[in-house]
């Protein structure tokens, strides 16, 4: 995997062949940047990482400008792996092992951005377990967006605050925001 852009743009990582990982590909990684290009200025946003794997979506964030960054994932290896490149990379990316379920009941952190990419074969209740907890739990930001990886057999878009999705072959990026009150306040003047 490589680092797509900012201060360690090129950069080559190289994951221990161990780890129970499907790190997303970097046509996906550089589409879905491309997109969040137009949304933030990525200096100094707070992101969350779930099921972070390599974290490779945190370098990523990190070599943009953006931190703090929490990476959370249950596998130790994993954990040691991102503790060990962001060090290295002096990234400022914190490493949480932990199960992302029961993080996200106990966090009272807020995000600006948060991505999840559990994996693929996890249950369509689960998938949207994650989401509904998010929200609940008000982790996001109002202004921040949620994009979950997941493959095309999981229909998400049903949900509260969906509000897009990009398909990548087998791959799909849903996006979650909350809706905007401009909308509405613009709405209310157009009946009157």
């Amino acid at each position: 995997m490589r680092i797509i852009s900012g201060k360690h743009k090129g950069r080559r990582l190289v994951a221990p062949k161990n780890l129970p990982v499907r790190p997303t590909t970097d046509m996906c990684k550089e589409s879905l940047f491309n997109i969040l290009n137009n949304y933030f200025n990525f200096h100094g946003l707070k992101v969350l990482d779930l099921f972070s794997g390599t974290g490779n979506i945190s370098y990523e964030f990190a070599s943009r400008g953006a931190g703090p960054i929490t990476s959370v994932d249950g596998d130790m290896g994993c954990v040691n792996f991102i503790k060990k490149t962001a060090t290295e990379l002096d990234l400022d990316i914190s490493v949480i092992k932990s199960d992302v379920f029961k993080f996200l009941e106990k966090s009272k952190a807020n995000y600006d951005i948060i991505f999840a990419d559990p994996p693929y074969d996890l249950s369509q209740e689960n998938f949207e377990k994650i989401i509904q907890l998010i929200f609940e739990n008000e982790l996001l930001d109002e202004e921040g967006m949620l994009i979950v990886e997941h493959s095309k057999h999981t229909k998400l878009d049903h949900l509260t605050n969906f509000s897009f999705s990009k398909n990548y072959g087998g791959s799909v990026f849903s996006f979650y925001e909350f809706e905007s009150d401009e909308e509405e306040d613009y709405e209310e003047e157009d009946e009157g």
